[in-house]
């Protein structure tokens, strides 16, 4: 997933704490138990205070103090050491894990303002056991990037990567969860359902892509620099702001939609089960998913939101571009999901047998 923009902006392992309106410590207009600070773990750029105004209205001489963290595993490393946050920020293949751990609480809907107007196709992620354990905030596509100029006939579906006519142009992202999705579609599998047969499958119908790969590509401003030299004509997993940057230095590409459907993730909130200040917690989670943090996400990040009604607030060009108000588009979509530390091993291993193949 596409966390890279906002982990340069600050960097890792950073604490910063901020204070409401007030500008005071203290316990203001909280009960008894339920005083703060408020801790939050986070990825870097999300602790603006465009997230969490509302918050900072309603609880003026509430301190947040922020921790950050670079990626999904390390935040998972950290939990396990009984961590104290109360609110946390992961993302979907991992959110099984937290529960299966007995780190994250399960959600008081009825506590959640903005959780109705949330898309069913978002929300089922959280929900495990019949509860509802985290709530999606951010989500984005990963799909196929086409540099128009230097194709003959655009791409329509995963399998196109593998057409000779591409051979030497095509950079996939360096992940094998990612890539085994990818294999997993082109092949008609379950992604999350593969048996170890299939796993060999996908790992084949990977090998059999290398003849058309220029390189794998790690970071998305890599990917940018190589479809804007024209090195790269078809770039594979590529993320939304990858589209909105090209198009700005007018480079002609165009954001496929494949008939297996776009890849996608989806992050958003815990409470975390030794959470000190429950309340507050709920009053940030509703904050950060307002319509105006919403809409402020969109516009500024580039993200889709899991707020709907955030969509008729954002700048109507930037959600035309992205596409992230086709319903459609978002239907069809396959996140990815929780995994096992067994698959998560598998991935890794398979990904690596494939990469050292001649």
């Amino acid at each position: 997933m596409n966390k890279t923009i906002w982990k340069l902006i600050i960097g890792f392992a950073v604490v910063m704490t901020f204070t409401g309106c007030g500008g005071a410590d203290g316990a203001g207009n909280e009960t008894e138990t339920d005083t703060g600070p408020l801790h939050v773990f986070e990825w870097s750029g999300y602790e603006l205070p465009e997230f969490w105004g509302q918050f900072a209205e309603q609880h003026p001489d509430t301190t947040v103090d922020f921790s950050f963290f670079g990626e999904d595993a390390e935040a998972f490393a950290k939990l396990q050491t009984r961590f104290q946050t109360d609110v946390f920020h992961p993302c979907s293949s991992w959110w099984e894990l937290y529960v299966d751990n007995g780190l994250v609480q399960p959600l008081d809907l009825s506590r959640l303002e903005n959780f109705g107007d949330m898309p069913e196709s978002l929300t089922k992620y959280g929900e495990f056991n019949g509860q509802q354990y985290f709530v999606p905030w951010d989500w984005g596509y990963e799909s196929i990037l086409v540099r128009t100029d230097k194709v003959d006939q655009i791409p329509s579906s995963w399998n196109d990567l593998w057409d000779p006519a591409y051979a030497g142009h095509v950079a996939i992202y360096d992940s094998g969860e990612t890539q085994h999705v990818v294999g997993s579609l082109v092949l008609g599998f379950d992604p999350y359902a593969t048996t170890v047969e299939q796993d060999e499958a996908v790992v084949q119908k990977l090998t059999e892509l290398k003849p058309n790969l220029l390189t794998y590509w790690t970071d998305y401003t890599e990917i940018v620099q190589l479809v804007a030299s024209g090195d790269v004509w078809i770039a594979g997993n590529a993320w939304p702001d990858t589209l909105m940057l090209l198009r700005e230095e007018g480079i002609p590409v165009e954001y496929i939609t494949p008939n297996e459907g776009r890849m996608g993730y989806v992050c958003g909130f815990g409470i975390a089960a030794n959470a000190e200040n429950v309340d507050l917690a709920y009053d940030y989670i509703n904050a950060t998913t307002s319509v105006e943090a919403m809409t402020y996400l969109i516009d500024e990040y580039g993200y889709g939101a899991a707020n709907s009604l955030a969509l008729a607030e954002a700048d109507q060009e930037t959600v035309g571009l992205l596409q992230i108000a086709d319903p459609d588009i978002l239907n069809q979509t396959v996140f990815y999901e929780s995994v096992t530390p067994e698959q998560r091993e598998a991935f890794v291993s398979n990904w690596d047998r494939v990469k050292a193949a001649p």
